[in-house]
């Protein structure tokens, strides 16, 4: 097995291993949450660059999920309406296109990284929501107040997801994928260091676990047998220091989703707090997280660093991952797959239009 061996899950084959990561674009008009021409030809070009799937940003399950006001959304039929050429134009170039359901928590109400990624104050911004009222603490900036969500809310939260999977289904796309990771709402769930409540959806890891478990059934019920669910993960909130999520606990959790139907497991870290201690950040620094977490035979994706087209083969061949997850680099080189294969001597996956340039 290679880089360039299809990847097969439920009834869904992508031509090679090769996943763009979910990458925020904040490009959204002020508001609205609706797909532009920046997002067909974002998505559009690392699909005709070669890639076998191609994930959409972290995408809004609600207008109070977004991280910024600029952020894509999900939560009506204008905006799978507003994504169907998105994922058209991604088939047509022989990719899987898939989206990152989402949902900020506490970390919502933000500005965009360009715009200096503080809290948005006033008309512009909103009340976030976690599973406590304690805000994010922003280290320069007074933080917004946070609403915790009570059971009735959190039961939304399980509803807007799924209604989200189902407008995914309706926009075209062939994956969803749930984000649990980097310090959003579901993350908030899971960490001791943010979850400090004493209801069922607080204390021991059971119960911590239980909102992102509701939310992978309800996706998995809503949407058709044959379409494979992925779920996004911080394998550890890098908090050495005090009680935190550990990849022991990825590992557990991973086994618990997967009997929940879901498919693989996309591993990345942190994000939780911003005391987090992260570990030197070489190439493929993330990848032993998801050695761990596949060690209960989940397929899993790799993530961190993933910057050569050798690096990303020898991850397929060496069995460490199932998936090679570029991120940064795509924003570099749309045309990553199509230059690693032609690198690494595999048949090059070209559009017919440029077949002449190769």
């Amino acid at each position: 097995m290679n880089l360039f061996t299809p990847f097969e899950s439920r009834d869904v084959t992508a031509r090679n291993r090769v996943m763009v990561s979910p990458m925020c674009q904040y490009s959204c008009e002020e508001e609205d949450g609706l797909a532009t021409d920046w997002h067909l030809v974002h998505l559009g070009s690392r699909a005709s660059g070669g890639a076998g799937i191609v994930m959409s940003e972290a995408t809004a399950v609600t207008p109070r999920g977004r991280i910024s006001p600029k952020d894509l959304g999900i939560w009506s039929d204008n905006h799978a309406e507003a994504l169907q050429p998105v994922t058209e134009f991604i088939e047509s170039q022989g990719a899987v296109s898939a989206i990152q359901l989402a949902h900020a928590g506490r970390k919502a109400s933000t500005n965009r990284p360009s715009d200096g990624h503080g809290p948005v104050h006033g008309d512009r911004g909103w009340t976030p929501v976690g599973p406590t009222a304690d805000p994010w603490p922003y280290a320069d900036d007074e933080p917004l107040a946070t609403e915790r969500l009570d059971t009735d809310g959190i039961a939304r939260i399980v509803d807007a997801f799924a209604d989200a999977a189902a407008r995914s289904v309706e926009a075209g796309f062939d994956i969803v994928e749930v984000h649990a990771a980097h310090g959003y709402l579901l993350h908030e769930f899971l960490s001791p260091v943010t979850n400090t409540r004493d209801d069922a959806y607080g204390g021991d890891f059971e119960d911590r676990t239980r909102l992102l478990r509701e939310v992978v059934t309800a996706v998995r019920n809503t949407v058709p047998e044959g379409m494979p669910v992925f779920v996004r993960i911080s394998a550890t909130d890098w908090l050495p220091d005090r009680d935190s999520w550990s990849v022991g606990d990825s590992a557990r959790l991973a086994r618990d989703l997967e009997r929940l139907g879901v498919d693989l497991i996309d591993v990345s870290a942190g994000g939780i707090h911003p005391d987090q201690q992260v570990p030197d950040t070489g190439a493929h620094y993330q990848v032993p997280y998801a050695e761990r977490v596949a060690e209960g035979g989940v397929p899993v994706g790799a993530v961190g660093k993933i910057t050569t087209p050798e690096g990303a083969d020898a991850l397929i061949r060496n069995g460490r991952a199932d998936l090679a997850v570029v991120g940064r680099e795509h924003l570099k080189d749309p045309y990553f797959a199509v230059h690693a294969a032609e690198k690494l001597g595999y048949d090059a996956p070209v559009p017919r239009q440029y077949t002449r340039g190769f």
